[in-house]
């Protein structure tokens, strides 16, 4: 039986469904014997909104003339699903709802092998606004708090309509994130979706166990990659940044500026993967 769940959780962009099996693998060379005692699982919530996006690129790249196809579709795409999560995140049935639906989803599965074991996450550029906003919401409705959007506006009316039941109260504490022992984002863009609010209402999420720990990995040349400590409201506590060159100097040396390569590459990074592998052993242990 596993005694730690990792789930994965992936960014911006095209994205395939086995978007997170390379870096499984590299862990599971990383642990060796104790790759056993992981259950390894990966959300996906970028199906919802991919369709539309390959319909908008293909009638723009049939009915038009436009330069610099791949970077256009990184950016469509990108930048679509940002726009797509927060844009109208409020009605039932909305985009964030149901990514926030997948995020559950995945943890139902991890729960069912082990009620209460510790959960690692790892996310990837938008992943870590989706999976923070997410944690954030499920953290306000465990307060009684009301929730303006998503799953945990009524996760008891959520799980009626998903899972034609109703959800335990030890699978509410994990969907919750109530085990999250750990937290390690890469590429992590949530600088950008709350810049524009007020100090005072920059509020990270909680501490969801007591010794739980967040590392946030940045690379300098990734301009979607931040660092967190700066940010007020308590992030210079509850996350630790460390700097990563994820790209090998690719961006530097090549165009002396920003490309996909640097935001794209963390979890190739033997720093990223070994500093992942860490964190399950303790948890593990």
């Amino acid at each position: 039986m596993a005694d730690v769940a990792l789930i994965t959780v992936h960014g911006m962009g095209a994205t395939p469904p086995t978007y997170a099996d390379g870096l499984m693998e590299r862990l599971r060379g990383q642990l060796g014997a104790l790759a056993g005692q992981v259950a390894m699982r990966s959300v996906y919530y970028q199906k919802i909104l991919q369709d539309n996006q390959n319909a908008i690129w293909e009638r723009t790249r049939e009915r038009s003339s436009v330069r610099y196809a791949d970077l256009r579709k990184f950016v469509l795409y990108g930048f679509g699903d940002a726009a797509g999560l927060e844009n109208r995140k409020e009605i039932p049935g909305s985009v964030y709802e149901l990514a926030q639906g997948e995020i559950a989803r995945t943890l139902l599965s991890a729960h069912a092998v082990r009620p209460s074991m510790p959960v690692l996450f790892v996310a990837q550029s938008l992943g870590c606004q989706v999976l923070s906003s997410y944690i954030y919401d499920a953290q306000k409705a465990a307060k009684g708090l009301p929730v303006g959007a998503g799953i945990w506006r009524n996760i008891d009316a959520w799980a009626s309509s998903t899972l034609g039941r109703a959800l335990t109260a030890s699978e509410k504490m994990f969907l919750g994130a109530g085990t999250c022992a750990a937290l390690v984002t890469t590429g992590c863009n949530i600088p950008v979706f709350i810049a524009a609010h007020k100090v005072m209402h920059i509020i990270p999420i909680e501490r969801p166990t007591r010794h739980f720990k967040w590392i946030n990995f940045y690379d300098p040349d990734d301009v979607l990659g931040w660092p967190l400590q700066p940010l007020p409201g308590g992030y210079h506590e509850l996350v630790e940044d460390r700097i990563v060159n994820a790209n090998g100097g690719v961006a530097s040396l090549l165009l002396r500026s920003w490309n996909p390569l640097s935001h794209n590459s963390y979890w190739d990074d033997p720093t990223v993967v070994e500093a992942i592998a860490s964190m399950l052993r303790r948890l593990a242990a």
